[in-house]
């Protein structure tokens, strides 16, 4: 009995996880699932069909544009969200713009932290030789695979955080932690040659040296008496795709628990999630040139795990405790946590990088006036 009153007390800030799909599900929600897939992979059959149907190097001018088109159908989705919510909860209609704000924070929060993707990609395609026109392609694809896996571990993360309360605890620790680590241990040098994925591939699968092709797989013919045979073979593409799809997996780990901090709806974390991932395609062409003069964002990804985890725990009821409750603690309405949350993610993540791009300038700057032979 007590256990049911400590259920009811529930502060109303704090979400409900819901079953993602249910036998009653409304017909709008399915027509709304199937919708979302639909132009995804519309946009993304349109990007590969006909601005990538011949191999090339992508540019700035066209990461800039793909950029910009990502970021601003994510905007616009979140406009939807917040005026269309009844369409997908009828019963709660009146959460629209909330769950915008969850969305958009979860956005940008998921963005921040796949920054670490941007290097892994640059890495590998370094350790490999990749040609910078064939990088699209194993991008696109490696994406599309960080999608499909990023919607099972959000499943299932879901699934287990609303049958397992305790589990919440769990999860903010992690994060607060992983930013302990990330400050504490630094970046952790990463070999791709080490890869299981890739080490067990080079061992047992037939592979090509070559790039002389675009495709993953092509037929070989054997080499000796029955030149006749001919047999499928990995390309260097593959390999490379392998291990951008088994590294994303660890990178997972720590996302996936990031967006359960802002919200536990898995509508608003899968599609806030896939923007993101898909999003990223571009924007490696975009700021690869940068990364490693972004020198305090470890400082600034850090700080954005702590705060998520920190929320996570104290948005979370204690059972038989007389917890507040976090908008309770903060004094302000809780319609108005999810502002909060996305302010303070995006002053966190500022405060990192702005000093990071006027060091480099700074750095720039005095390095020209001590040589006069360089351009000023």
């Amino acid at each position: 009995m007590s256990h049911c009153l400590v259920y009811v007390s529930r502060p109303p800030n704090v979400e409900v996880a819901k079953p993602p799909l249910t036998k009653d599900m409304h017909v709008s929600t399915l027509a709304i699932l199937a919708g979302f897939h639909i132009f995804l992979i519309a946009i993304l059959a349109v990007d590969l069909g006909v601005f990538q149907k011949r191999a090339h190097i992508v540019g700035m001018k066209e990461a800039g544009i793909w950029t910009v088109v990502w970021m601003a159908l994510a905007v616009l989705f979140a406009l939807g969200i917040a005026n269309g919510w009844q369409l997908w909860d009828a019963d709660n209609a009146a959460l629209g713009p909330e769950k915008a704000v969850a969305f958009l924070t979860g956005y940008v929060v998921e963005l921040s932290l796949s920054v670490d993707n941007l290097f892994i990609f640059l890495l590998n395609f370094r350790y490999f030789g990749v040609p910078e026109h064939l990088r699209h392609r194993v991008l696109f694809w490696g994406v599309v695979g960080a999608a499909l896996m990023r919607a099972t571990f959000i499943l299932a993360g879901a699934a287990l955080l609303s049958r397992f309360h305790w589990l919440t605890y769990l999860f903010g620790g992690f994060l607060i932690f992983t930013a302990y680590k990330l400050v504490a241990g630094g970046k952790k040098e990463i070999d791709p040659s080490r890869n299981l994925i890739l080490r067990l591939a080079r061992r047992f699968l037939p592979v090509v040296d070559s790039y002389e092709t675009e495709k993953f797989l092509v037929r070989v013919t054997a080499s000796g008496h029955d030149k006749s045979k001919r047999r499928w073979h990995l390309t260097p593409l593959a390999l490379v795709l392998l291990v951008v799809e088994s590294m994303d997996v660890v990178f997972a780990v720590d996302s996936i628990p990031a967006i359960f901090g802002i919200t536990r709806d898995p509508f608003i974390v899968y599609t806030s999630n896939i923007f993101a991932i898909i999003g990223l395609r571009s924007l490696y062409f975009l700021v690869a040139g940068f990364l490693a003069k972004l020198r305090y964002l470890d400082f600034g990804l850090a700080g954005v795990l702590a705060f998520v985890g920190l929320k996570m725990i104290a948005e979370e009821p204690i059972p038989n405790w007389n917890w507040p409750g976090l908008a309770d603690i903060l004094g302000v309405d809780s319609k108005y946590l999810g502002l909060i949350s996305l302010a303070v993610v995006i002053a966190v993540l500022a405060a990192t990088v702005v000093p990071s791009v006027m060091v480099k300038n700074v750095s720039q700057m005095e390095k020209s006036q001590s040589d006069p032979h360089l351009p000023s």
